[in-house]
């Protein structure tokens, strides 16, 4: 017999990408519940990772795989060649955080982005320029 908790669907994290340039590409999401992992998910076997057409970034739905602390990052991979673009060291594609911290030089912490997922939940993303 299965218990309530084994048979609940997993908690949904339903995403808004505001402040998009273009509808040009595709948008990188990047969920992760490790800190070392953040932003760059390729460092947590964990992660939930996929990839939106720009087009559709106003709403879409995000599956995490259990309850807990995440941080989402965001790409505006424009050219759609699966990685942010860079000049010098400013990134020439959009980027975002779940919870939207201050952007200074590099990228935000863990903890400034991060937010409790207990059950559904909602993040609005605004996308940052710097080129």
């Amino acid at each position: 017999m299965l218990t309530a908790a084994a048979s609940a669907p997993p908690p949904t994290i339903d995403v808004s990408v505001a402040g998009l340039r273009s509808t040009k590409g595709q948008i990188l999401v990047c969920l992760t519940a490790n800190p070392k992992a953040f932003p760059d998910c390729s460092k947590d076997k964990a992660s939930v990772r996929l990839a939106v057409k720009a087009a559709n970034a106003g709403h879409f739905k995000v599956a995490a795989p259990v309850d807990g602390t995440y941080a989402i990052a965001v790409v505006h991979d424009e050219n759609s060649n699966n990685k942010m673009d860079m000049a010098l060291f400013m990134p020439k594609e959009g980027f975002g955080f779940s919870r939207n911290p201050a952007i200074g030089m590099g990228a935000p912490k863990f903890k400034s982005a991060s937010f409790a997922i207990t059950g559904d939940t909602r993040q609005a993303i605004k996308m940052k320029y710097m080129l």
